[in-house]
C-alpha cells in the first residue's frame, strides 16, 4: 500500500498526549496515529472491503 505524505494540525496538549500514548505502545508518532485512525476506520465500518488474492484463498482437496 503506498502512503501519502499529509500535514496535520494539531493542539499541543493533543500532541503530546499521542506521544506518550505512542511512547507507552512502542510505536512512532506517526505510527500511533496511523493506527488509531485505522482502528477507528475499522470500527465505523468505513474501509473498503479486501477480497483474498486467488493464490491466497484456500481450497479444500
Amino acid at each position: 500500500m503506498a502512503k501519502k505524505p499529509f500535514a496535520l494540525r494539531i493542539d499541543e496538549q493533543s500532541l503530546a498526549a499521542l506521544q506518550q500514548w505512542a511512547d507507552q505502545e512502542f510505536r512512532s508518532l506517526n505510527g500511533q496515529i496511523e493506527y488509531l485512525l485505522h482502528d477507528a476506520l475499522r470500527k465505523a465500518g468505513r474501509l473498503p472491503k479486501v477480497s483474498p488474492a486467488p493464490d491466497q484463498e484456500t481450497s479444500e482437496n
